[in-house]
């Protein structure tokens, strides 16, 4: 049955335009949304790793019954390297009848192509049908009844022409004034959306695919990382866990990643408005240029538009491009930045399983790239192709995104006809092709500025922030191409190398300043997620899912004191960081019935768990006691000592203690002032402590702790040694 897709409706004469994310009946083809920054348009992509898919179909209203010449906007996405042949070839059928060419065999880049003259009525049914499986892409029909009429090609041209076909009001209607508008609904945009509206925020969630979760959905399966209720404010975190998955691979199965978990949980929250499949394409500013006053958004499917008006906005894109449409100030790694990965999957299914010839994929052979992994998730075991698979390190991260993501699946097809054909094909007979994304794991593009731009040396020494916030555990984990598989293309190579730095504490995390989280220069704008404002090695920490989602939590509080309190994002930091404090010492699950009410927790709020290495138990907390405190955590060490905190009565996280005999010393340094100290202050006696014997200092030990007279400090760098003693 063929059901009428808008908006074919002609508003130019002689014209019927016809979106083929439209058409009311997708079948096979899959909706990408990824380039619509590049590209223009949001198109129908026939996904099918190798076979055909089923036909996508509609109806299309012609302005009058007679001939049309037909024009289709396609593309030869192997075109770019000259490669041979065509994977992405498709057919239009008019009225069930194919038209006399087949589309996407030629050209470099996006074009219309001539599918000749047709004999039409007042309506036409229209079908797409794929002829290969592999990545045909349409992203619209044009009926001219002009035959003699060509569309423009590209750019500004082709937007107006494509806004005003399709019948388009010059000014999107208008919704409600938001006091945030969240643009991006991966970890970090639930994040920000539920935080805000718990707080009493009315929040609208603008979402450019039909799933949530961004690297964290099922479309790309990138299990969230990063420990969650931690470090100084171990609220942070209680959010996320609510809606995060416990993914055991990465990629994991459909099911881990819970796509239908995160939209009930943003549905459950009655102050946001959820958008799914809605582009944010334009940002319009208040008269002074330092304000966004609203964002226009298309919807990716029907083409309409609407104009989310706002209080304050968040970048939660993690390109940066809201910040970027508004003229926020920004920066971008154009070479040696971290690439894009596509992860794919396969299975023995015991029995012979054809595959096709690709001689448009990259040409591999065994020992061109990794061998796949067996999975480690629950169900059926299959084999990986993991973040490792990653390319465009030397391309541009915004630019050339589109080319990076096909790229990655000419060397996935590549691979995979290596297997089945190449010198280990004896054992792959058997092997088929499962899944492979097509919605690219970005890890960075832009970055906005904030107040600080985090370095790396700030992570590593410890820099203490005032407004030091969210706990990052990731390790400075940065990419590189791998030598070993970069020798056939060095240009682009597609298989990455981690690198590891170090100075992270993985179990508390480093506090990440809340003044990276808004615009230096666009006064109502937040940002969260992998976009805030870290130089490109800070990035390798901050990145993962549930860190960037924690930024969201922050985010959404710090939104409600601007609206609570008149101020901007800044006027947080600088007036209000105390009360900010004091919201993200407050339970997760807490929520307020307005903007004027009480915080309150349900009583059938979930009781999220933490995620990652487990929490330190907290002893006597350093910063409770009076005087210079010198924890063993930054003490210099020589020798061997171990950690404990099995013993109660000890201060901080944790105490040291070595082997009898063992040559182990532990300096603790610290600057004073002129002035009377006695170190360390006397402490109660923990009731379990073991006593500790003396130290050949003769400081003597009482109650566990060791304690000097009073004696007169000088001005400068002062050290206490501890040799040959527990501490």
């Amino acid at each position: 049955m063929f059901l009428l897709a808008p908006p074919a409706r002609a508003q130019i004469d002689g014209i019927a335009f016809v979106e083929a994310e439209s058409l009311a009946e997708h079948g096979g083809w899959k909706l990408d949304t990824q380039f619509i920054h590049t590209m223009g348009s949001p198109y129908l992509m026939a996904h099918g790793l190798g076979s055909p898919v089923e036909d996508a179909r509609g109806t299309v209203k012609l302005p009058s019954p007679g001939d049309y010449r037909v024009w289709v906007r396609a593309k030869n996405w192997v075109g770019p390297w000259d490669a041979p042949g065509a994977p992405g070839r498709f057919q239009v059928a008019i009225d069930g009848k194919p038209l006399a060419k087949a589309f996407g065999e030629t050209g470099k880049d996006w074009r219309w192509e001539d599918g000749g003259v047709v004999k039409v009525g007042a309506e036409a049914k229209i079908a797409l049908h794929d002829l290969t499986g592999f990545n045909g892409r349409c992203d619209a029909v044009v009926f001219a009844k002009d035959t003699a009429f060509t569309p423009p090609a590209s750019g500004e041209a082709l937007a107006q022409f494509r806004h005003k076909a399709l019948g388009l009001p010059e000014k999107p209607p208008e919704t409600e004034v938001y006091d945030l508008v969240v643009v991006g609904g991966g970890y970090s945009g639930l994040g920000a959306a539920i935080s805000g509206a718990r707080q009493g925020l009315k929040v609208a969630l603008i979402q450019n695919r039909p799933v949530l979760g961004g690297n964290g959905s099922s479309e790309i399966r990138v299990w969230a990382q990063g420990g969650t209720m931690r470090g100084k404010y171990p609220r942070l975190g209680e959010i996320i866990e609510e809606f995060a998955d416990r993914a055991k691979d990465s990629p994991g199965t459909y099911e881990e990643f819970g796509d239908a978990k995160k939209e009930e949980i943003v549905r459950a929250e009655k102050n946001i408005d959820l958008f799914l499949n809605t582009h944010a394409w334009d940002a319009q500013m208040a008269a002074d240029g330092a304000r966004i006053a609203s964002v226009d958004a298309i919807d990716t499917r029907t083409g309409v538009e609407r104009r989310f008006r706002g209080k304050f906005f968040v970048d939660c894109t993690g390109h940066g491009t809201l910040g970027a449409m508004a003229g926020a100030s920004h920066r971008v790694t154009e070479t040696g930045h971290l690439g894009m990965s596509n992860m794919w999957a396969w299975e023995e299914s015991g029995s012979k399983q054809a595959w096709p010839e690709t001689p448009w994929a990259l040409p591999l052979e065994k020992g061109d790239f990794p061998e796949t992994k067996k999975s480690r998730g629950p169900g059926a075991p299959f084999y990986k192709g993991e973040w490792f698979w990653e390319s465009g390190f030397d391309k541009h991260p915004i630019d050339d995104l589109e080319l990076v993501r096909d790229w990655n699946l000419r060397a996935v097809f590549g691979a995979f006809t290596a297997m089945k054909r190449g010198a280990d094909a004896a054992k792959h007979q058997g092997a088929q092709l499962t899944w492979v994304a097509y919605i690219g794991g970005t890890r960075e593009s832009r970055l906005l500025d904030g107040d600080i731009i985090l370095t790396e040396y700030d992570i590593i020494s410890g820099k203490d922030f005032p407004d030091g916030c969210v706990p990052t555990t990731w390790d400075l984990d940065l990419h590189y191409p791998k030598e070993q598989y970069a020798k056939k293309f060095p240009d682009n190579p597609f298989i990455s190398r981690a690198v590891f730095g170090k100075g992270v504490d993985r179990q508390n995390g480093y506090p990440v300043p809340y003044r990276c989280f808004y615009s230096k220069n666009i006064d109502n704008l937040f940002m969260a997620g992998r976009c805030i404002s870290v130089t490109h090695e800070a990035l390798g920490t901050v990145r993962v899912m549930r860190t960037c989602g924690m930024m969201g939590e922050v985010v959404g509080k710090a939104a409600y004191l601007c609206v609570k309190n008149g101020c901007d994002p800044r006027g947080v930091y600088q007036d209000h960081l105390a009360q900010l404090i004091d919201l993200m010492e407050q339970p997760g699950a807490a929520r307020r019935d307005s903007l004027d009410g009480d915080l309150y927790v349900p009583e059938d709020a979930a009781k999220p768990t933490p995620y990652g290495p487990p929490v330190p138990k907290i002893g006597i907390d350093p910063k409770k006691l009076a005087g210079i405190v010198v924890d063993d955590g930054a003490a210099k060490l020589r020798g061997s000592w171990g950690k404990g905190n099995g013993l109660d009565g000890y201060v901080g996280t944790q105490y040291l203690y070595h082997a009898p005999n063992n040559d182990a010393e532990a300096r603790f340094e610290f600057a004073v002032k002129v002035g009377d100290y006695e170190d360390p202050p006397h402490l109660p006696a923990p009731k379990t402590a073991r006593p500790k014997r003396a130290s050949p200092s003769k400081a003597s030990g009482e109650n566990g702790f060791y304690r000097q007279p009073a004696r007169k400090g000088t001005a400068g760098e002062q050290q206490q040694i501890a040799r040959d003693v527990p501490l």
